[in-house]
């Protein structure tokens, strides 16, 4: 029998939901919310009955049976570190995602809103690979300085999926597999995926890696050390230039590669180069998880929405081709993979995780 579901997806001035049975999706909303609507909100929290009841009221108006779903899945929010896989929220964990245990996020609204709803019809609800999968292996962790060891900050909802389809289509599985992901957006993220656990991973946040539309990934530490201490700068502006004004932002002015491309088709020399050294950036980091796996890779895979960029993929593999095979799945399907979690799980395919 087919299993239906609800995924909802939140963001910090949105909520996005799908209705799927099975892997089929049968109707996605982005629900938006102005800021007059969320400043009335002391904390993330408080908006939980809010954007539950619009999320209701959104079924409602399409005349969607909520009794008709046997499941419910969120996106997981700022957890503590844990390995990837789908997790039942137990009360564990909506108490964690309540609090916020790394930090306030709207994606912590995703289990929380989740639980209450499959609570109600008497479901199970679950989360997906949140942005908090830790499963570095300890050697992974030296940065150099005791007090700043290397995170686990990545886009594991997408490298987890890619992966996993990948397996899928070869008829192997995901555990049995050796490979290199990379995410490339708003962030770039590079992981060495050891038998279906990222055993390394760049920081695709604010500190590792390439720098990407806008991060500026890894610098030099003695002259930002510098910058931060020339009386310039508040902390603040410091690390808006190293997440969100940063990279492309920071060179040619966009955070967009589409525009990047039409700079480069107009003659524009300076966005061809930095169009460039991204792509040996990003090259780079395939090359140093290649290295982490001992150089035995079965396959490098590109995901993203820069994926969809024909000469950033082409000159990608043509450095490092000699590697591995490159495959690539253009864009990202949050919605879609959260619900393939979930479904894994209900078909006997995998555990779920216990928080």
């Amino acid at each position: 029998m087919a299993i239906k579901s609800l995924i909802i997806n939140p963001g910090s001035t949105s909520t996005k939901i799908g209705v799927f049975e099975d892997e089929t999706l049968l109707f996605e909303e982005t629900l938006r919310h102005s800021t007059e609507e969320i400043a009335q909100y002391a904390s993330i929290v408080d908006q939980k009955d809010f954007r539950k009841q619009i999320i209701l009221d959104l079924l409602k108006s399409k005349d969607f049976d909520i009794n008709s779903l046997q499941v419910i899945v969120g996106r997981g929010g700022m957890l503590k570190p844990i390995p990837g896989g789908t997790y039942a929220v137990s009360d564990a964990l909506l108490e964690d995602l309540k609090i916020g245990k790394q930090g306030q996020h709207a994606s912590n609204l995703g289990g929380i809103l989740a639980r209450e709803i499959a609570d109600s019809i008497g479901v199970p609800s679950y989360i997906v690979d949140p942005v908090v999968v830790d499963e570095l292996m300890p050697i992974s962790r030296y940065s150099g300085v005791p007090e700043l060891p290397r995170t686990s900050v990545f886009h594991a909802l997408n490298q987890k999926a890619v992966a996993k389809r990948f397996a899928k289509e070869q008829g192997k599985a995901y555990n049995t597999l050796n490979l290199v992901v990379v995410h490339m957006g708003g962030g770039v993220s590079v992981g060495a995926h050891e038998k279906g656990r990222v055993i390394d991973v760049f920081n695709a946040l604010d500190g590792d890696g390439a720098f990407s539309p806008e991060r500026a990934g890894a610098v030099p530490s003695g002259a930002l050390i510098k910058m931060c201490f020339s009386g310039k700068y508040t902390e603040k502006e410091v690390y808006k230039k190293i997440v969100g004004n940063g990279g492309f932002n920071a060179y040619v002015g966009t955070n967009d590669m589409r525009d990047v491309e039409k700079m480069v088709s107009e003659g524009d020399k300076k966005a061809e180069e930095v169009r460039e050294a991204f792509i040996m950036q990003v090259a780079k980091n395939i090359g140093s998880m290649s290295c982490v796996l001992k150089g035995k890779v079965d396959q490098i895979i590109i995901t993203g929405g820069i994926a969809y960029d024909k000469v950033v993929v082409s000159e990608l593999k043509e450095r490092v081709g000699f590697i591995a095979p490159v495959t690539v799945y253009p864009g990202e399907d949050e919605l879609l993979a959260l619900a393939q979690g979930a479904l894994r799980v209900m078909n006997g395919e995998e555990e779920a995780m216990t928080y």
